[in-house]
């Protein structure tokens, strides 16, 4: 009689694993062997995401005070990257990371519209979402899991999120903010002591029609700007023509500014 294993032996079991995979490949394999191997033995992992499923982790994901990989001399996982590994596990649809991205308490009457967008993302409404670490790690998780083009269109609108965020690295904390951390995601191979896979080119997706190019959001302050700076410059130099055209007149008309030796000689 088959017997069912709720730990990460079946995971990390490439003979017996027959769950959903990514990318044609277990994905438990989207993590090195060292860092999955620090994850499966740590304490938060085998007391705090035992058993969790979609609707769990998120509970455990708001309760998150920090992102980052491994901390300390022996590269101790956060619990940043226990769930995401737990994510990697579960590999929930596509529509419950979506509410991840923008999960938020229960809202006051009225707010949805306030707080509802496009974004560029189609026909979903995006939400900030009060809980901003569980916005992290779904973003964290669409890096690792999603298709190039589900990434750009997803992750792109999220740079418009400038709040901070604290990051915990091998020798402590610092201060980052919500756009930094998806500029790493969109743009470095490593983020959060995991080596990525390679990304294609946002260009190359475009020349394909994948894509549409991208907008910057402040792409009209940046037009206003060079405008006002072009007035400033035509002001500036406008004076010095009209009196450059007023001598070169006088000039041509026989006339010249009088000199003190001039007045002398009266």
């Amino acid at each position: 009689m088959a017997t069912h294993r709720a730990d990460e032996k079946a995971l990390l079991d490439d003979r017996g694993y027959d769950g959903p995979l990514i990318r044609g490949q277990n994905p438990a394999l989207l993590f090195e062997k060292g860092v999955r191997d620090r994850i499966t033995e740590s304490l938060y992992w085998k007391e705090q995401c035992f058993g969790l499923n979609a609707a769990t982790l998120c509970d455990r994901a708001a309760e998150l005070t920090h992102i980052g990989g491994t901390h300390g001399y022996v590269g101790k996982p956060t619990p940043f990257l226990c769930l995401a590994f737990k994510l990697i596990q579960l590999v929930p649809d596509n529509q419950i990371i979506l509410e991840y991205l923008n999960f938020t308490d229960d809202e006051e009457p009225g707010d949805e519209d306030e707080n509802e967008s496009t974004d560029g993302l189609g026909n979903i409404g995006r939400r900030a979402g009060e809980f901003k670490y569980l916005r992290a790690l779904a973003a964290y998780y669409i890096r690792l899991a999603w298709k190039p083009v589900d990434i750009y269109m997803t992750l792109e609108p999220l740079l418009a999120d400038y709040r901070k965020l604290k990051r915990r690295t091998r020798d402590g904390f610092i201060l980052t903010h919500m756009d930094e951390f998806i500029d790493d995601l969109l743009t470095k191979d490593r983020v959060c002591a995991t080596s990525l896979w390679k990304l294609q080119p946002r260009d190359v997706l475009e020349e394909e029609g994948l894509l549409e190019p991208r907008v910057s959001p402040i792409a009209d302050e940046l037009d206003e700007d060079d405008e006002e700076e072009l007035r400033s410059d035509s002001d500036a130099a406008g004076p010095s023509h009209q009196e450059s055209d007023a001598t070169s007149s006088n000039v041509g008309n026989g006339y010249h500014s009088p000199s003190p030796s001039d007045f002398a000689n009266d």
